[in-house]
């Protein structure tokens, strides 16, 4: 056996020591430039915490310990030269080659003689560690990864128990060479002067490297983990800046400065639909395959329409299609109480169906067993209320559903996410359950309502750029006999005033719309523009409404919807008739990302309505198509449960044919 190079880590401090005080004796009496060095060179010193897993019994061919130690830890010196290149602050390269100690002391165990065993492991190697250096222009924090690539130096240990002698040897079946990864950050502080071409930086930082690659032997199962807190000292060399020249002196004569130019901000003001203000409507309803259900409970919520045996007998589809509310933000009354009979729906198609059949994926946070309580709770309403034989309805039950309502890394509306995971989604591959929309969604139910676009009886503004460079604005409303209404402020490109407030008992006629703003630089900002209103008639017409849904998956895009546009919404569209596309959002996530969402998704839709009305020969259509985000004036539902949330990522289709 030969003798242990345990006094290596002693060297290795002092000589680290001494370096980093001459290193920083250097740097007090040099300086630092104004411009930063692209070269750095200098030496870091480190201790490495490292914590041993796994399995270690076999110590080399002529001693196996009669215990296993599986628990090691200990501290041990790092020490490395080095070189960085930075052609910019941001982006860089690091290179270290270092002396880098991953001994540790395994915690003590008993062995079969009811003694204590002590086990020291001495494993150090050369390390070479290149990496990328991520840093920032207003600061010194950086942030490095890469490989590091070790060769075995020493692989000694030290072994004592009261009944054997004092082992002092050599690790077997040793890794010389190991591939492994380290992540860290750390912070320059610049401790030369301004003035100098030779910049001095203290560089705190840590790192982490772990397990995988850093197997340390061939045969077991050892593993190590380290964590590295240390400090480097570096140089760079820069360049004075030499000043230019002194301009020539030149007499002073009058300047004449010019201003920069001022964005020059535009008013559109679209007047109310002249229409009929009541159209009856077809509406195609799509019909979520999803029951959500309460914290804590099993139970179906009463908020969904449970009927008993009896009632169940009598129950019919064709009962919802009978005339709902007639307001807009109303509607949401009308239409989840479609919703709500979600099971009794699934009930009355299966019922007639008997050849079809389901599976009930219920999701809970609380595991798979809750997760498939939930789903029960559905099939024994299916089962005891509808009469539908079991055996055609499957559970299953997890953790989350497919896909879930969550944010990777967020940390705000996480309530609102929990509520909509709790959930049994309904699958089939029954088309007489369910249509492929877009989505394995519920056949669609079709109802009628005498229903009311929200915007037909409204004046729309639309300031450009408001958002960005306004910090608010107002409009003033000016009748033909003199009389001023002031509305605002609005803090968004788009606004709107309902016709009914302008209007009131006055007659028809002309209103003058003055727009009155202030920029983020303090200045005024005036347009004008003009709008003709007028009391609508009773007129009836026919209308169709189509809704497509999304689920809370960012992914999903209008492409999904192209078929059921294409094939089944265009062809319903007449020569002449007036489309309105609206898209909106839930409250979840940021304003102004639900804004655009809102806004891109109508205006594909309309790309894919246009197209396919282009191949049909179809060219005089018109198209009214706007976004409103989460704006809870033009929601269609209200945002307080999961389904609200849900039907609220829609983008809603209306078909006005022309009134001959």
């Amino acid at each position: 056996m030969k003798p242990i190079m345990l006094p290596i880590n002693k060297k290795m401090q002092k000589l680290i020591i001494c370096a980093l005080m001459l290193v920083f004796a250097y740097s007090t009496v040099q300086s630092q430039t104004t411009t930063p060095p692209t070269w750095w060179y200098g030496v870091s010193g480190a201790a490495n915490a490292n914590w041993y897993d796994g399995t270690t019994q076999t110590l080399n061919n002529s001693l196996i310990v009669p215990t296993a130690f599986h628990k090691a830890f200990g501290v041990r010196p790092y020490g490395s030269v080095l070189i960085e290149y930075r052609p910019t602050p941001v982006l860089g390269a690091m290179l270290n080659v270092a002396y880098d100690g991953r001994g540790a002391k395994y915690s003590n165990e008993i062995a079969p003689c009811n003694c204590l065993e002590t086990l020291n492991s001495d494993i150090n190697y050369i390390s070479v560690e290149p990496s990328i250096r991520l840093g920032f222009k207003s600061n010194g924090l950086y942030f490095f990864i890469g490989p590091r690539v070790a060769f075995d130096i020493n692989n000694d240990f030290k072994y004592t128990q009261v009944n054997q002698p004092n082992t002092v040897s050599n690790f077997s079946a040793t890794n010389k060479t190991q591939v492994s990864g380290q992540v860290g950050l750390g912070y320059d502080f610049i401790v030369s002067a301004p003035a100098s071409t030779t910049v001095v930086s203290l560089s705190p930082f840590a790192s982490y490297q772990p397990y995988f690659g850093q197997e340390p032997r061939t045969i077991e199962s050892l593993s190590i983990q380290t964590v590295r807190v240390g400090l480097a000292l570096k140089f760079g060399k820069a360049h004075k800046v030499i000043p230019p020249p002194a301009p020539p002196i030149i007499p002073m004569v009058a300047a004449v400065v010019v201003a920069p130019p001022v964005h020059v901000f535009t008013l559109n003001v679209r007047g109310p639909v002249v229409m009929p203000n009541r159209r009856e409507v077809s509406e195609t309803f799509p019909l979520l395959s999803t029951v959500f259900f309460d914290e804590s409970s099993t139970a179906i919520p009463g908020r969904y329409v449970l009927l008993t045996a009896d009632q169940a007998g009598t129950f019919k589809e064709r009962q919802l299609q009978q005339e709902q509310t007639t307001n807009m933000p109303g509607r949401s009354a009308g239409q989840l109480y479609v919703y709500h009979n979600v099971l009794n729906i699934l009930g009355d198609r299966m019922r007639a169906n008997p050849g079809t059949s389901i599976t009930l994926n219920g999701a809970s946070a609380n595991g798979p067993a809750e997760g498939r309580a939930l789903a029960e709770s559905v099939k024994q309403y299916l089962v005891g209320v509808f009469g539908i034989d079991g055996a055609r309805i499957a559970v299953q039950g997890s953790f989350k559903p497919h896909p879930p309502s969550q944010k990777p890394g967020g940390t705000k509306d996480l309530a609102l996410l929990a509520a909509e995971n709790r959930r049994v989604d309904i699958e089939s591959t029954s088309p007489e359950l369910l249509s492929e929309v877009g989505g394995g969604m519920m056949r669609p139910v079709q109802i009628n309502s005498p229903q009311q676009d929200p915007m037909d009886n409204q004046v729309v503004l639309n300031v450009d750029s408001a958002s960005q460079l306004l910090r608010s604005w107002s409009v003033d409303v000016t009748a033909s006999n003199g009389a001023v209404q002031h509305y605002g402020p609005y803090m968004q490109n788009q606004a709107s005033i309902p016709r009914a407030t302008i209007l009131g008992d006055s007659p028809d006629g002309d209103y003058k719309i003055t727009m009155t703003g202030q920029t983020n630089t303090g200045l005024s900002v005036t347009k004008e523009s003009s709008v003709h209103l007028v009391h609508p008639d009773v007129t009836i017409v026919k209308g169709l409404k189509y809704s497509i849904v999304f689920s809370y998956d960012r992914s999903t895009t209008i492409a999904s919807y192209t078929n059921f546009l294409t094939n089944v919404v265009s062809p319903l569209i007449t020569d002449g008739a007036t489309v309105s596309i609206h898209g909106h959002t839930d409250i979840i996530g940021e304003e102004a990302y639900n804004q655009k969402l809102s806004e891109s998704r109508a205006q594909q839709t309309q790309q894919i309505i246009e197209h396919a009305l282009n191949i049909a020969g179809k060219n005089n259509v018109k198209f009214e198509t706007a976004g409103f985000g989460a704006d809870a004036s033009h929601s269609p539902f209200e945002n307080n449960l999961p389904e609200e949330r849900f039907y609220n990522r829609t983008v809603i289709i209306d078909i006005i044919p022309l009134n001959k």
